[in-house]
């Protein structure tokens, strides 16, 4: 059964090439803009896995986690943050919120996939 990946990234040109490259892979992919609709699309679409853009604007990536594992609906959807802050700090806040993963940006694609595949 094909898994289905929710890509939560307000950048263009990052959610289009990644959700290409993902998509070869054989996932299907829907896509949010921004924190509210990866929120609101998490308990709509019940992907069965996210990837969580950290700086989205208004609403960051770690606020959309915490709201995202505080619903029973979807708390169990394992979320891999993604960022291009390399930081310590950053690792540790994304696993404090509820991420199962986290992944630095530009993003080394094939280190991506796998932890993917571990982690659905």
């Amino acid at each position: 059964m094909t898994k289905t990946i929710l890509l939560v990234e307000d950048n263009e040109m990052n959610r289009d090439m990644l959700s290409r490259r993902l998509i070869r892979q054989g996932f299907n992919v829907t896509c949010a803009v921004d924190g509210p609709s990866g929120v609101a699309m998490a308990k709509s679409e019940s992907p069965d896995l996210i990837l969580m853009d950290v700086a989205l604007g208004e609403m960051d990536g770690w606020e959309a986690t915490v709201l995202i594992k505080a619903d029973p609906a979807t708390r169990a959807i394992p979320i891999i943050a993604l960022t291009a802050h390399a930081l310590a700090s950053d690792r540790q806040k994304s696993h404090e919120v509820g991420c199962i993963d986290f992944d630095t940006k530009p993003v080394d694609f094939a280190r991506l996939v796998g932890k993917i595949q571990s982690h659905i």
